[in-house]
């Protein structure tokens, strides 16, 4: 009896658990149910890479990663997609223009010192230092006056004695430092006299120019994500509409709501009172499960809550199980308490069995499949594992208490009238 109460307490702060997360915390839509954009990225050869192998590719999906997290897309996905490609998903974002601008330039950052004082700003008119991109911690655009913007660097220390280095040799001779992005010049300031020798230190500098606010922020996010290792071209530009995602969602609720409302009826009048035990473990499922995907958070796809609804359905198959257990004990003539534990016993091996073989299938959809295929696999398993205790631990606990009450103990409510008189008590 003590072991039954703690076991109801639990259930009780589960679902009171849950209530608060699924109350407090949003729900996370992927690209098919809020919308946005996806690209589909082809990386190209050069001269010095002559092969797109899966280790060059493995190179750009680390710095497209990193200017995803630059354009504050949350939940963005970025995959490798055959020998030379890349699936990149952005949901909420509606400006593909910019997203392509910011992941497909290479974002090459060269500085170079001027040849000859007053020498023209053409590319022929600088030399190459050793100072570049690959030298920078930070990048972060900053206003000056006016509506112009100006780009913040900082340098690793090794960058900044670079710079220090590269200052030095051009303070007070009249040439320009020359800063260049993919081959093109952005700034060249002039280095006053008195960093001669000495340099320009503290591994600080700026880009100027006539930067808008936004330019500004998508040259830092290049910057500080680096440069690509190769060139990549868009090929394939979708983007989703939030009206469509609305519509999914809609239909996705009314389906997964009336087939609910339809299980629960059936066992109801199926099953009588073990079947509206059920139903309320069923409930608990559906909240708890909701409550770990908010918590985790699972990014939610129309595939993903195809999972969690087949879910359901399987935590139904396990009261099935159970309860067809128990009618078969209480034929038996075995009294009820005994007829209900021995239901639960004889199912649990073939409820485990069932489970354990359909999260194996999880695991290598998860595995091998890509975006949407891994949340189906997510979300079915996660059901999977929260039935575990619900169709166990809650059905079990909760239809153990109601035969506490005299007026519940009659084989008939639990849909068995051909059953010997002793097993009624």
């Amino acid at each position: 009896m003590r072991q039954r109460t703690l076991l109801l307490l639990l259930v009780a702060l589960v679902v009171i658990g849950s209530i608060f997360i699924v109350a407090t915390r949003p729900a996370i839509l992927g690209l098919d149910l809020q919308g946005g954009t996806q690209l589909t990225l082809l990386a190209k050869p050069t001269d010095k890479v002559k092969e797109i192998n899966q280790d060059v590719l493995k190179g750009v999906q680390a710095v497209i990663e990193q200017r995803v997290n630059g354009l504050g897309v949350s939940e963005a996905v970025v995959q490798l997609k055959g020998q030379d490609q890349l699936l990149v998903q952005l949901p909420g974002v509606k400006d593909p223009e910019r997203a392509i601008r910011i992941l497909g330039d290479t974002a090459l950052l060269e500085f170079r010192k001027q040849v000859v004082p007053g020498g023209g700003e053409t590319a022929a008119a600088f030399i190459k230092s050793d100072l570049t991109g690959a030298d920078l911690t930070n990048a972060n655009p900053q206003p000056v006056q006016g509506k112009n913007w100006e780009v913040s660097l900082e340098f690793t220390p090794v960058g900044g004695e670079k710079f220090a280095r590269l200052t030095g040799e051009l303070g007070g001779t009249g040439r320009q430092l020359g800063i260049f992005l993919d081959d093109k010049l952005v700034s060249a300031p002039s280095v006053g006299a008195e960093f001669a020798g000495r340099g320009i230190t503290g591994g600080r500098a700026v880009i100027t120019g006539t930067f808008t606010a936004q330019e500004a922020s998508e040259l830092s996010i290049k910057l500080k994500a680096g440069a690509l290792p190769v060139p990549v071209e868009v090929i394939e530009n979708r983007t989703v509409g939030a009206t469509l995602g609305a519509d999914s969602i809609q239909q996705s609720l009314y389906a997964g709501i009336g087939g609910t409302i339809l299980v629960l009826i059936f066992m109801i009048v199926y099953y009588r009172l073990p079947g509206a035990v059920a139903d309320i473990a069923l409930i608990i499922y559906g909240l708890s499960t909701f409550a770990i995907f908010k918590l985790i958070p699972v990014t939610l796809t129309l595939p993903g809550i195809a999972g969690f609804i087949l879910s359901i359905g399987m935590a139904v198959d396990a009261n099935v199980l159970i309860f067809e257990r128990t009618k078969e004990e209480l034929r038996a003539g075995k009294q009820l308490f005994t007829a209900v534990e021995a239901g639960f016993q004889r199912a649990f091996s073939s409820i485990l069995d069932s489970h354990v073989t359909s999260l194996i299938s999880c695991a290598v959809l998860f595995w091998l499949g890509t975006g949407l295929v891994k949340g189906f696999a997510l979300t079915l398993a996660i059901g999977l594992l929260v039935n575990l205790f619900t169709a166990i631990t809650c059905s079990r606990t909760l239809l153990l208490t109601m035969l506490n009450f005299p007026g519940l103990r009659k084989p008939s409510l639990f849909g068995v009238t051909d059953v010997p008189t002793k097993a009624r008590a």
